[in-house]
């Protein structure tokens, strides 16, 4: 889910942009989107297995966003710098 933003040209899979190049904040906005629809999904499947979700402090939600960003990287390293 990371990469979606970097690989696909399409605003959260809505044909938006004809040319062939998304802007950097929509994409970055994108990723900031996806991190929390990933939770969602995360935080779902936790309350179905195991019955109920476990709070967390910031530092959890931090620390998993930048683990994000870092999942991230390889999308952004094939979509911007290696052209």
């Amino acid at each position: 889910m990371a990469n979606v933003p970097w690989i696909f040209n399409d605003f959260l899979f809505i044909k938006k942009f004809p040319s062939h190049k998304k802007p950097f904040a929509w994409a970055l906005l994108e990723v900031v989107a996806l991190y929390f629809v990933t939770g969602g999904i995360a935080l779902f499947t936790e309350l179905k297995v195991v019955g109920h979700i476990q709070s967390q402090a910031w530092e959890f939600y931090a620390v998993t966003f930048f683990l994000f960003l870092v999942f991230s990287f390889p999308g952004f390293i094939f979509k911007t710098l290696w052209k």
